[in-house]
Parts: structure tokens; C-alpha cells; sequence
């Protein structure tokens, strides 16, 4: 379930699960202009992780999750190397689950923390 904008970044899945997901990407090519990792792409991450665990929640009892609330906190700069995200459940329920995402640098430092909340709806998404 990775979309045609994670291909465009670059993005790899290394781990899934209903308990947790962990996704990387390369700061090349996902910079703003001042060379900078783009907050968008922290978004895009955070959307990313918590969606992918969310739905492999809900696919066990027939429903599917959609994103319905983003919010992202940068605490340092990245220029180069990879950041990767893991995300894992705050709380998962039938019709509503919510996630933290941690992003770091390859030098483990705290790049951002995301929060996405879900709504499980019913069937796959269209």
C-alpha cells in the first residue's frame, strides 16, 4: 500500500506490522530550497508509517483506515543521509486509531514527531 508519491521519495519499508512500522527515505531529492529535509516530507512520512500500521489493524476485522488528522513537530535540521520513521500505536480501537511517529537521522538523532490520527471505515479504500 505504499503510494505513487512514497515511489517519488524514495521511500522503503523495512518493517509492518499492526504494532509498528518502520520506513526510511533519502534526504536528496526531499529538501526545500535551502537544502534542508522538507517538512512535507516528514508528512509524508508520518502519514505513511501510521497509515500502513493502522490498516494492517483493520484489515483483521474487515475495515479499512483513513487519515483524518496530521500534525508534525521539527526539532532539528537534516541535509544529508536518510531519515527513517517508526511508527507505533497510541491506541487502536474499531473505528477510530491514533499513532506516534518518531523520525530520526542516520545518526539517531530526533529529526520530528508526528501524530495521525485514524477513522476505520468500511471495506478496503477506494
Amino acid at each position: 500500500m505504499v503510494s505513487a508519491l512514497d515511489d517519488r521519495m524514495g521511500v522503503v519499508v523495512g518493517e509492518l506490522s499492526a504494532e509498528r512500522c518502520i520506513a526510511r527515505a533519502p534526504v536528496e531529492g526531499n529538501t526545500q530550497p535551502f537544502g534542508l529535509w522538507h517538512g512535507g516530507a516528514s508528512g509524508v512520512l508520518v502519514e505513511l508509517t501510521g497509515s500502513l500500521v493502522a490498516n494492517a489493524w483493520a484489515r483483521d476485522f474487515g475495515r479499512a483506515a483513513v487519515g483524518v488528522d496530521l500534525n508534525v513537530t521539527h526539532h532539528r535540521a537534516v541535509r544529508r543521509g536518510h531519515v527513517t520513521a517508526v511508527a507505533t500505536p497510541l491506541r487502536q480501537g474499531r473505528t477510530v486509531g491514533s499513532y506516534q511517529v518518531s523520525l530520526h537521522d542516520d545518526g539517531g538523532g530526533l529529526v520530528a514527531t508526528g501524530r495521525l490520527t485514524c477513522q476505520l471505515v468500511a471495506g478496503p479504500p477506494a
